[in-house]
């Protein structure tokens, strides 16, 4: 570098635009990074919160299909038992207890409420890996670290895309509503933070 008449130092014009660049690039690069974790905590936020919502309507639709089939099949075993003129009440409780069976057996609720319950824990695990990285890793990272872990992060939330059923709209809507509504999703520490 030369100094200049003015007492400045001159740096050679090909590396000027270079070392600038480096300067104002950094906190915007950072400034990027944040927000786009904060958009990677948002959405694991909202898909975690519809599959909780999910894995609701799975384990009612268990209980509102396999309790009534339980009781129909105990129905039509005692009713046989009882008595000889019973047989076609039996029969009639049989088969519905069959049919109810056939019908969770063949959606699968039971299935379905454990994928939804691990895709929901899977996003929430994304959702708090996002807030910790951006409000206590990234002030201290080097930029090429925090870079690195939004892209794990967000490879994370993509294999975890690839794998969860979408919620339906009911889900959606009410999670949207957990989310949104009176209180929200949020902790005691941050309502205490704000106050």
């Amino acid at each position: 570098m030369a100094v200049a008449a003015s007492g400045r130092c001159h740096t050679p014009s090909s590396t000027l635009g270079t070392v600038s660049d480096d300067f104002l690039e950094e906190p915007q690069r950072r400034k990027a990074i944040e927000v786009e974790l904060l958009r990677l905590e948002e959405s694991a936020m909202y898909s975690s919160q519809g599959q909780f919502e999910q894995t609701k309507q799975w384990r009612s639709l268990n209980y509102a299909l396999g309790i009534p089939g339980s009781i129909l099949a105990a129905a039509s075993g005692a009713t046989a038992l009882a008595a000889t003129a019973g047989r076609v009440t039996a029969g009639i409780l049989a088969i519905a207890a069959a049919g109810l069976g056939a019908i969770l057996t063949t959606i699968n609720a039971s299935h379905h409420m454990n994928q939804a319950a691990s895709a929901a824990n899977a996003y929430l695990e994304i959702q708090t890996a996002a807030r910790q990285c951006r409000e206590i890793d990234l002030p201290h990272l080097e930029l090429e670290d925090a870079r690195q872990q939004l892209a794990e992060l967000t490879a994370r939330r993509g294999e975890q895309n690839k794998t969860a059923e979408a919620p339906n709209r009911r889900a959606y809507k009410k999670a949207k509503r957990n989310i949104e509504g009176e209180g929200g999703q949020g902790y005691v520490a941050d309502k205490q933070g704000s106050s």
